[in-house]
């Protein structure tokens, strides 16, 4: 059910809030699920993109921010990942892909748009249901794009990613999967990155312990969670996290998670 984002976003909007999906365009044919089963031209993107004023295009199935565009309407003028284009541009972009969905932007919270306003910052919670059957939050990344990633934020694509204490919503400094550079500022922006304070912490650990507890067959989740004003929406969930945005924080092998793994026969 997580790897299919259509039926992930029908489930977990019953439980949460998710970014609604306006189109899917799948074997040549693109669909309107505003108006369920009907086929639609690529102009109706536009016509939509005018007053959804962005969208999120992503592949049905690929995952790690590949092949993921952004498109606006800001100002009376169409944009594609952040860059103004001309309307057949964005035309293009949708007949030549296939395989694809449209979601609505989300405005994340102004904390999270401070540190770097040009991609959304997501953080990445894991769950896992412990030895008593209860969901556990294991482990908490935030997740922070530069000029080089936009328009994602993905520590796999090159972003930045900060730890979050769990107790506090603290964030360390921010490193990346790829270097052993650490940044204390965001090398953009030059907002701080260590020692902010993410809002409604405790609040929005709640509510994904209670989501995740909602779906008592799932044994291990990595939630990919946006901080709004609203409270937390979850974009996507997935079925595994990469180990290398945890290891970066150190060994985990004798800590929670070596522990959820041998129980589960991955470890010895």
């Amino acid at each position: 059910m997580l790897n299919n984002k259509i039926a992930c976003n029908e489930v977990l909007r019953h439980h949460i809030s998710v970014p609604a999906i306006d189109f899917v365009k799948n074997k040549g044919r693109l669909v309107s699920l505003t108006d369920i089963s009907k086929s639609v031209k690529p102009e109706a993107v536009l016509e939509a993109l005018r007053d959804a004023q962005t969208y999120f295009l992503k592949p049905l199935a690929a995952g790690k921010g590949k092949g993921v565009h952004r498109l606006d309407f800001e100002d009376g003028k169409y944009v594609l990942d952040r860059k103004p284009v001309d309307d057949q541009t964005i035309l293009n972009l949708i007949d030549t892909l296939d395989g694809w969905l449209l979601t609505h932007g989300v405005q994340q919270h102004p904390i999270l748009a401070e540190i770097y306003a040009e991609t959304t910052n997501t953080l990445r919670m894991i769950t896992v249901r412990n030895q008593d059957g209860d969901a556990e939050l294991l482990f908490s990344v935030l997740r922070v794009g530069t000029a080089k990633t936009v328009p994602v934020d993905n520590g796999s694509r090159g972003g930045l990613v900060a730890h979050v204490d769990l107790e506090t919503g603290l964030l360390s400094q921010a490193r990346t999967l790829w270097s052993n550079d650490e940044f204390d500022v965001h090398p953009d922006s030059g907002t701080m990155i260590q020692g902010t304070v993410l809002p409604n912490w405790e609040q929005t650990c709640k509510s994904v312990l209670e989501l995740a507890d909602s779906l008592p067959y799932l044994q291990f989740v990595a939630w990919d969670v946006l901080l709004t004003e609203d409270g937390p929406v979850v974009i996507e969930a997935n079925t595994s996290s990469g180990v290398n945005i945890i290891q970066v924080w150190g060994p985990q092998r004798s800590g929670k998670l070596g522990d959820f793994y041998r129980q589960h026969g991955v470890l010895s």
